[in-house]
């Protein structure tokens, strides 16, 4: 009996996860964070939201359909600092829902984990 679902299709999967799933005209995007552990929280940021947009062209979809997001800051004192990021990389009247908080992450050279899902066209 096998396991695969034909409705569901995993990108960039391993053993432990994949980084996105498309089912039922959903993205839900696995935790992302930056390659470059030395940048700041600006520099991170844009790096996550870059693998984001990589992710959901790759699942059919962008960041205007985005539905929901939770960003993880390693520091609230990054909070500033990561929402100029955000700010000039959401799209203008697409806003999703969005919770940030404090957290200790894998790494700590992590400042910042993003969970995205968005809507397929």
């Amino acid at each position: 009996m096998s396991t695969r679902n034909p409705d569901i299709r995993r990108i960039d999967q391993n053993a432990r996860r994949s980084r996105a799933v498309v089912a039922a005209g959903m993205a839900y995007l696995a935790g992302q964070v930056a390659d470059d552990k030395s940048l700041d929280i600006a520099g991170q940021a844009a790096q996550v939201l870059a693998k984001i947009d990589d992710l959901l062209a790759q699942a059919g979809t962008d960041k205007s359909r985005l539905i929901t997001a939770q960003i993880w800051l390693s520091s609230m004192s990054d909070f500033n600092g990561f929402n100029a990021v955000w700010d000039a990389w959401v799209v203008a009247g697409h806003t999703p829902t969005r919770c940030c908080g404090e957290v200790k992450l894998a790494d700590p050279g992590y400042r910042v984990e993003i969970v995205v899902s968005a809507l397929l066209p």
